[in-house]
């Protein structure tokens, strides 16, 4: 039985079988199959010994269970991978792996694997992204109450809030696309990276071997590929999984009950919300976003412990990149699924939205009466003043805002009564809140249209 939650409860389909050990498996003898057509094309290695070492990895010979076997006698896992592919290429075995050290088959495979699992996370970003314009241009004349450290601060449209996170998704693709750029990358070096045991052919195998599997060559590699990128890569998915969180967070808390803005989606046929209070409609979907962007911060430490290895490479960080990459990816791909189909099922409820800007009063007005009366040439600071002692005593004694500007004679020597009220109007107070937000939309559509084309 599965003992990890990740094993059968957080990450698709798609991403697990990405890490799978087949997979990784069937990815490390394509690069040996690779390894071995550019040896025999530069004259390495002979060309017949090549198309048996092709065929045995691509008749689906190479069966996980046997490199298992041999790991257990040799206690290294690519040398039992090199034996299992031997052992199909019949005389020709002796040339798989030839002038290879692990690392130039582990780190590239590694490349492959990433290659796909970014490709499946900025499909989901893509995919969250367009849900969130969809909503937030549905939700751009819904005013709500904006709120500062939990406070009622000024009236705004709810697709607002949106159109923010639309370009913190817009802002993610193009870190993630910054860094695949750097960090899938492939090397074909030898021990330690001097490409010594290539005979001179060095550079011409790595460049052939990597067009064969199309990814880009490391710039230059020890043993390994240096983990700079690798951490890049880890951190920048804990940056994806915090503003994931940062979402989840605000949804969850609009959700509470004394706001009650918002309602995560709920199947009201089946769905629990509590063992023993029937009542119970809870953000769990939100809440689990929060819980897993927790320990993808975790794993950005581990990444950046990972940088610092000794000399021209130690195994320190091995047993952690086997955790931390699958782990990784099935989370941020766990988040990205479960927030969209929130966002994209979430009730907006408009008379909570209506009923809380009801309760918070003419007050959250009063940065727009101090500003008109600043305008008018009271000064912006006396006018601050003289709003701030009125809002105070508004709440001290539970009086009218609107009825102590309207008994103030320092006010109506500037702005009249009648002048008073249309200004206390949350609806004509959203500035260019609107324009702005059809503009991110706007630009970030673009953006994913000029990625997926």
């Amino acid at each position: 039985m599965p003992v990890h939650p990740i094993e059968y409860r957080y990450g698709s389909k798609e991403m697990r079988e990405i890490f799978e050990i087949s997979t990784k498996y069937k990815l490390m003898a394509e690069v040996e199959a690779a390894l071995a057509k550019a040896e025999a094309q530069v004259g390495l290695i002979p060309k017949e010994a090549a198309e048996h070492i092709v065929k045995a990895v691509r008749d689906g010979r190479i069966r996980p269970e046997r490199i298992f076997e041999l790991e257990k006698v040799t206690q290294h896992e690519t040398m039992a991978l090199v034996l299992t592919i031997a052992e199909q290429a019949g005389p020709y075995g002796e040339y798989v792996h030839f002038g290879a050290t692990s690392n130039d088959i582990l780190d590239t495979a590694l490349a492959l694997q990433l290659k796909q699992a970014i490709t499946l996370v900025k499909h989901r970003l893509i995919s969250l992204t367009r849900s969130i314009i969809e909503r937030g241009r549905e939700a751009l004349n819904l005013i709500c109450l904006g709120r500062t450290h939990g406070i009622a601060a000024l009236p705004m449209p709810f697709g607002f809030k949106l159109a923010v996170w639309a370009s913190i998704m817009k802002n993610n693709l193009e870190r993630l696309n910054s860094v695949e750029s750097r960090v899938v990358r492939g090397k074909m070096s030898g021990a330690i990276g001097t490409m010594a045991s290539f005979y001179g052919k060095g550079r011409e195998i790595q460049s052939l071997v990597m067009q064969e599997l199309g990814l880009r060559e490391a710039d230059i590699s020890t043993q390994i590929v240096p983990r700079d990128s690798l951490a890049e890569l880890i951190s920048t998915l804990a940056l994806i999984s915090s503003t994931l969180e940062l979402i989840a967070n605000e949804i969850r808390n609009l959700q509470r009950t004394e706001i009650a803005e918002v309602e995560e989606p709920f199947k009201e046929r089946k769905q629990v919300g509590s063992s023993t209070m029937p009542h119970k409609r809870n953000p769990i979907r939100s809440e689990k976003v929060c819980g897993l962007a927790r320990i993808m911060r975790g794993l950005a430490v581990a990444a950046f412990e990972n940088v610092v290895l000794e000399h021209e490479r130690d195994l320190t960080n091995s047993s952690v990149e086997r955790i931390m990459i699958p782990e990784a990816f099935l989370i941020v791909d766990e988040q990205l699924r479960s927030l969209e189909y929130v966002v994209k099922n979430m009730v907006l409820k408009e008379e909570a939205m209506k009923e809380n800007l009801k309760r918070a009063g003419d007050l959250i007005m009063a940065e727009r009466v101090m500003l008109e009366l600043a305008r008018r040439q009271m000064g912006r600071q006396k006018a601050h003043e003289l709003i701030r002692n009125l809002s105070m005593r508004a709440m001290k004694e539970r009086k009218s805002f609107l009825d102590l500007l309207s008994q103030e004679p320092l006010v109506l020597e500037k702005i009249s009564k009648d002048e008073i009220s249309s200004l206390l109007d949350p609806a004509t107070y959203l500035g260019e809140s609107k324009e702005v937000a059809e503009k991110i939309f706007k630009s970030t559509e673009e953006f994913l249209d000029s990625i997926t084309t």
